[in-house]
C-alpha cells in the first residue's frame, strides 16, 4: 500500500503543470519542482557521501530550499534544517552534534562558512545539469529529518523523527476527514526549523495543491494577513499568537474562502478564537496540539463557534489523541491518575520518536516504558476528562512556549552566565496577555553594562529567546532549601 510520502512523489508527475508554491509571488508547478529536486539530486551524488546521511539545508524562502529537502528524502537521507538567521555558534553545534556531511544552500553566504566547519557545502542555485530525480526505498526506522529545540545546558537537543513517524503522522492526518484536495491554497508561515512548517508543506504536496509561503525574514502577521486575504487561503496551520496582533483588525477582516483554521504551538483562547471566527463564516477552528518529539502534532479540538466548548482556565481543550498516538496522564511515580486528576501529559504509539540524538541521559528522563508500551514524557501538566478530552494546565519544569517556540529558561541563563562569570542570573518568564509570554533576566547585584551583555546573548541565542527586559536585584530570595524562590523573585520585579 502507497505511503503518503509515496503519494507526494506521484503528486510531481500526476500534478505536473499545476501549482505547487507561490514563492515571493511567483508559482512553481509541480514539474518545475520534480526537475530542480533531480538537479540537486545530482549534485548529492557527486558529493559521494555514503548511504544514510544528514545533511544540512540552509533554509531560505526559495524553490531550491523546498526542492532540496525532497532531494535528501528521496536519496534515503536525512535533513538538518539550518537558519542563516540564528547565530553562527549555534548553527556551529548544531552542525558539530548532527554530525553533516554536506550542507546545501541556495545563496552564498559568508556567515555559512563560518558553522560549515570541514564540512562541505553544495551550492542548490544556478546552472545546476539536468537530473532524472532518483527514489530509493525508505524504511521506517530511518531517519527523514533532525530538529533541534531549546537545551538546558546551553546546546541544542536534537530530535530525530523516523520516516515512519513522518509517514504516521500524515496517514493520522488525513484520517481526520478533512475535505482537501488539489484546489486548496495552504499557508506556510513557520521557520522550516520549526517542526509545524513540515506539515504546511508536506500536506499539500501530498494532494497536489499548493503552498503559499511567508518570507522567513519578514513581520509574520503582516505577511500571513495579506496572504489569506490576497491568495484567498483555504487551510491555515497558525500559532495563536498571530492572532494577538492581528486582534485590533478582526472587524475588518474577511475570509469567506477560509475552510479549515488550525492552531498549535501555545496555548489557544477561546475568547480570541471565538473572535477570530467570525473573520471566516465558513471555516472550521480547531486547536491541535503535540510536541516535535511526537511529530508534529497529535491531538485535535473543534471549536464550538456558539461558546459550547470545553476549555480551562480559558484554554481551549487540546482535544483527543490522533489515530497513531495514546495518552495518559501520570502521577510524579509514573503511575497513571485516576479520571479527573492532574497530572503530566505522556504520550506514547506510532507518531512518538526514537529519543534524542546520542543523548542518552536526556533519554532516560524524557521516556519510560509502562504495561509493554514507551511513553515520552511532555513536561505538560494537564488532566482527562470522562469523555476522553484532555486539557493543558501548564508546564511541570522550566520550559515556556515563546511565539510558538519551546524554550529552556535555563538555557537563557547558561549563556547569561558565561558572560556574567561572577553574578548569578534568573530567567523568568512571565504572561504578556492572551497566551503570550515574555522572557525577563535578573541578575544579582549587577554593575556592569546591560548593552554588553545584549550583544553576547545575541551571538548565542536566536531572537526569539533574548529576554524584554533586564533588571538588577540586589539579592536573590531563596526558598526554605535554599533555591532561588522564583515566585518571590516575580513579585520583587512586577
Amino acid at each position: 500500500m502507497p505511503t503518503p510520502l509515496d503519494q507526494l512523489a506521484d503528486c510531481l508527475y500526476s500534478f505536473s503543470g499545476e501549482p505547487a508554491f507561490c514563492i515571493a509571488r511567483k508559482f512553481y508547478s509541480y514539474g518545475e519542482l520534480e526537475k530542480v529536486i533531480g538537479k540537486i539530486q545530482g549534485k548529492i551524488t557527486q558529493a559521494g557521501i555514503s548511504a544514510h546521511c544528514k545533511i544540512g539545508i540552509v533554509t531560505y524562502d526559495d524553490i531550491e530550499t523546498y526542492a532540496s529537502v525532497f532531494s535528501v528524502l528521496f536519496l534515503g537521507h536525512a535533513f538538518v534544517p539550518i537558519n542563516p538567521l540564528h547565530p553562527a555558534e549555534r548553527n556551529c553545534a548544531i552542525a558539530e552534534r548532527s554530525e553533516l556531511k554536506l550542507i546545501l544552500s541556495s545563496k552564498e553566504d559568508m556567515s555559512i562558512e563560518k558553522f560549515a566547519g570541514q564540512t562541505t557545502i553544495v551550492m542548490t542555485s544556478g546552472n545546476l545539469p539536468e537530473g532524472d530525480l532518483v527514489r530509493v526505498p525508505l524504511h521506517d526506522h530511518q531517519h527523514a529529518y533532525l530538529l533541534f529545540t531549546s537545551g538546558s545546558t546551553g546546546i541544542p537537543k536534537g530530535v530525530p523523527v523516523n520516516i515512519g513517524n513522518l509517514n504516521s503522522f500524515l496517514e493520522s492526518f488525513f484520517s481526520l476527514g478533512y475535505k482537501i484536495d488539489h484546489r486548496d491554497r495552504f499557508i506556510q508561515m513557520f521557520d522550516m526549523t520549526f517542526d509545524l512548517s513540515i506539515m504546511s508543506y508536506m500536506v499539500p504536496l501530498c494532494i497536489g495543491a499548493c503552498v503559499y509561503t511567508v518570507p522567513f525574514d519578514a513581520i509574520k502577521y503582516v505577511h500571513v494577513l495579506k496572504l489569506l486575504e490576497e491568495d484567498r487561503i483555504t487551510f491555515a496551520l497558525l500559532i495563536p499568537s498571530v492572532l494577538t496582533n492581528l486582534r485590533k483588525y478582526f472587524a475588518e477582516i474577511n475570509l469567506p474562502e477560509m475552510r479549515y483554521s488550525l492552531f498549535c504551538g501555545e496555548a489557544l483562547y477561546e475568547d480570541i478564537a471565538i473572535e477570530w471566527s467570525k473573520c471566516l463564516p465558513g471555516a472550521i477552528v480547531q486547536n491541535v496540539y503535540g510536541p516535535t518529539e511526537a511529530t508534529i502534532f497529535c491531538m485535535t479540538y473543534e471549536m464550538d463557534r456558539k461558546g459550547n466548548n470545553k476549555s480551562n482556565n480559558g484554554m481551549l481543550c487540546i482535544g483527543k489523541p490522533m489515530k497513531a498516538v495514546g495518552a495518559c496522564i501520570v502521577s510524579e511515580g509514573l503511575v497513571p491518575v485516576e479520571q479527573g486528576e492532574k497530572g503530566e501529559l505522556c504520550l506514547t504509539g506510532e507518531q512518538v520518536t526514537p529519543g534524542y540524538f546520542k543523548d542518552e541521559q536526556q533519554n532516560k528522563n524524557s521516556f519510560f516504558n509502562y504495561g509493554g508500551s514507551r511513553y515520552y514524557r511532555t513536561g505538560d501538566l494537564a488532566f482527562c476528562d470522562s469523555d476522553g478530552d484532555y486539557f493543558f494546565i501548564g508546564r511541570s519544569d522550566y520550559q515556556v512556549k515563546i511565539n510558538g517556540y519551546r524554550v529552556e529558561l535555563s538555557e537563557l541563563e547558561h549563556h547569561a552566565m558565561q558572560f556574567l562569570k561572577a553574578n548569578s542570573a534568573v530567567a523568568l518568564a512571565a504572561a504578556a496577555g492572551e497566551g503570550n509570554s515574555q522572557l525577563y533576566l535578573c541578575i544579582e547585584n549587577f554593575k556592569g553594562s546591560f548593552e554588553d551583555l545584549t550583544k553576547h546573548l545575541k551571538t548565542q541565542l536566536p531572537s526569539y529567546m533574548m529576554p524584554s527586559k533586564y533588571f538588577s536585584v540586589e539579592s536573590f530570595p531563596l526558598s526554605a532549601n535554599g533555591k532561588v524562590d522564583r515566585n518571590a523573585l516575580m513579585q520583587m520585579i512586577f
